[in-house]
């Protein structure tokens, strides 16, 4: 079944104010201290924060509704922040002052608006970020708590929004930034709900019942099968230690992410500030984000999974972290010749 948001969307229009053209930047305690931030498409991540002083941060983000593939020979019509699926990565520092402008691409044909789970403040900015096709809106706010955090569509229906791909991460570094590591990466797992069944080519319509019934036709990385396989995976090299900043835009499914033949040396669970060791799996609910780091010590092909594995291998929840360097023989042996019970002096 197909959904049509548009009379939802026009009740919203009359009962929210329309972002406009031109914004005049507000004023703050940082002034003449500000940034336009350098923001990244998955899995890239902005270069690490290691200044202690606040400052203003301004973030300008685009919502473009585009065609893009979703799997091997399916399209879809995304909604997305700034043309990728997930949106923007956004790295502040607490106690920035950040200036979010929203721009709603002329082309599209529905309002939009984001609800930044780093926020505090009444529907995490979804009301003061409502903006019309053609329009643009803005609001500031500040980044008191450290942690990673989600975002994504606040404009009715939400869970429509999100599950046409409108989330993405923002993280708020503590004063100094994060202990250094050598890679970092940013993956993020949504489910996806079309009309046709999972591999139907051709352009694919949102499917509301499946949606309703949480019965997804795709879950995938980064917003396509494939998107963190092959000649896309991540990389690392041997004695490397790789941070990665993983996040769930749902809108419905609990994610078990695990990456097979690893073991997680620290997680940041929920992407809040305790520390676990030693992990195998974390679960990363709809909404939410983890942080994971691990060191790579043995070359090879690791796979990302979500481990309820009929998603990974039947809907698409896979990418792989491609490891190079030497064997490491001391750790990992690899394939043998099995030695007889004679050999190890036991009986045959």
């Amino acid at each position: 079944m197909k959904c049509s948001p548009a009379p939802l969307c026009a009740l919203v229009l009359l009962s929210l104010p329309v972002g406009t053209t031109s914004c005049r930047r507000a004023g703050s305690e940082n002034d003449g201290k500000a940034a336009v931030l350098a923001l990244t498409d998955a899995p890239a991540v902005p270069a690490p924060v290691t200044r202690r002083s606040p400052r203003l941060d301004i973030v300008e983000l685009e919502v473009r509704e585009q065609v893009m593939s979703l799997a091997s020979g399916v399209a879809y019509t995304f909604w997305t922040f700034g043309g990728h699926v997930p949106g923007k990565f956004i790295r502040v520092v607490q106690g920035d002052t950040v200036e979010l402008h929203l721009k709603n691409d002329a082309g599209n044909k529905l309002p939009h608006a984001i609800d930044l789970h780093a926020v505090t403040g009444p529907g995490g900015g979804a009301m003061s970020s409502f903006v019309a096709p053609g329009q643009e809106s803005q609001f500031t706010f500040k980044a008191l708590n450290p942690g990673l955090y989600v975002y994504h569509c606040g404009t009715p229906p939400v869970g429509m929004h999100v599950a046409n791909g409108m989330y993405g991460l923002i993280l708020v570094e503590p004063p100094g930034g994060l202990p250094r590591v050598d890679r970092e990466y940013y993956v993020m797992q949504g489910d996806f709900y079309t009309v046709g069944p999972h591999g139907q080519p051709g352009l694919q319509a949102f499917d509301e019942e499946k949606a309703v019934d949480e019965k997804p036709t795709y879950v995938v990385f980064n917003g396509a099968e494939g998107a963190l396989m092959d000649d896309r995976a991540l990389i690392a090299e041997v004695g490397e230690t790789v941070r990665l900043y993983v996040g769930n835009g749902g809108p419905n499914l609990t994610s078990s992410f695990h990456v097979i033949g690893a073991i997680f040396d620290r997680v940041y669970p929920e992407g809040g500030s305790r520390l676990q060791e030693n992990v195998q799996t974390t679960s990363i609910p709809p909404g939410g984000a983890a942080i994971v780091e691990l060191k790579v010590q043995v070359p090879g092909t690791y796979a990302l999974v979500d481990h309820a594995l009929f998603r990974a291998f039947n809907k698409g929840a896979l990418g792989q972290l491609k490891v190079f360097g030497p064997p490491a023989p001391g750790i990992y042996s690899g394939p043998q010749e099995p030695r007889s019970r004679t050999a190890l002096g036991g009986r045959p």
